[in-house]
């Protein structure tokens, strides 16, 4: 376990609490086992601005990566991927590329998700689905990447 990456997450959520955030609290078990520390975790409702306000506070904080819980999907209340591009600059299409090709040989409903990953500053930001076993699933596609992208962004070589 190399470079200590610190994250926040962001459950998106107008129904869910953070004891309620099994998703959320999961997440923070698997980036504790790597080692990396969580700077913070708080749920806000399922709306563009508290969103994007939530996601521009951790970046602009510092923070490495931000993992969005929930919000993702085809429901006219999920927005995350909207807000997560209300602030971010640049695109980072690999990584929700990668989550839904390996969602797929789960489940063909993974085609429905619209979750982004993007970079706002020297921070990935990374749409993950809101429920438990899709968020895990998700995030153990994809995170073995997360060092590289950080150090990358950090403007450290290949």
């Amino acid at each position: 376990m190399g470079t200590n990456i610190s994250f926040a997450i962001i459950t998106c959520s107008s129904t869910r609490s953070l004891a309620e955030d099994t998703a959320g609290a999961a997440l923070v078990e698997r980036i504790h086992a790597q080692g990396w520390n969580i700077t913070s975790h708080k749920v806000v409702p399922d709306e563009r601005a508290a969103i994007s306000a939530a996601i521009v506070a951790a970046a602009d904080a510092g923070v490495a990566v931000v993992l969005t819980c929930g919000g993702s999907g085809l429901s006219l209340a999920d927005v995350t991927p909207e807000a997560t591009a209300d602030v971010c600059e640049r695109n980072v299409p690999g990584i929700a590329e990668a989550m839904r090709a390996e969602s797929l040989k789960i489940t063909g409903r993974a085609m429905l998700s619209r979750a982004v990953c993007m970079q706002r500053g020297s921070t990935l930001v990374v749409n993950l689905p809101g429920s438990l076993k899709a968020a895990t699933e998700c995030f153990d596609a994809v995170y073995e990447q997360f060092e590289h992208a950080v150090q990358m962004t950090a403007g450290a070589g290949h």
